[in-house]
């Protein structure tokens, strides 16, 4: 892995949790159209890393530092503080926002490389009569 693609997916991380501080705070300040925003900027956070880099861990990376600050977020402070209130916009935030970027890792668009097709793991190979490219063995 180089050093430019290590930086990138620790970018995604931080852009993550950064899209999921300000969307706790968004959501919970302006009623509907703060939640809709919240959950917009999620999503196209995974989805734009995964565009950015192609890969699946692009759009992974931004879902999990965006699931692992709202689960911190929930948590109540030694005072007594939070940063949720018991409301239905802070459950739709908190399960939608969490089922949405999970989907849009799964879903996003990937590159894929044009070399051999993909075969699974323990799946035998294919006798030498049925493979491309390779002269067939003489009959007896």
């Amino acid at each position: 892995m180089t050093t430019l693609r290590f930086l990138g997916y620790a970018g995604l991380l931080l852009l993550g949790a950064v899209v999921a501080a300000a969307g706790a705070i968004v959501q919970g300040a302006a009623s509907p159209l703060g939640l809709v925003l919240a959950l917009a900027a999620g999503a196209g956070a995974c989805w734009g890393g995964a565009l950015l880099l192609g890969t699946r861990a692009g759009a992974a990376l931004p879902a999990a530092g965006w699931g692992l600050t709202v689960l911190l977020l929930t948590l109540t402070r030694p005072r007594g503080d939070f940063v949720f209130a018991a409301g239905a916009g802070s459950y739709l935030f908190l399960f939608g926002g969490m089922l949405l970027v999970a989907c849009c890792a799964a879903l996003a668009p990937v590159r894929h490389t044009a070399s051999a097709p993909a075969r699974p793991l323990f799946a035998p190979r294919r006798p030498v009569s049925e493979r491309r490219g390779e002269p067939r063995p003489p009959r007896r």
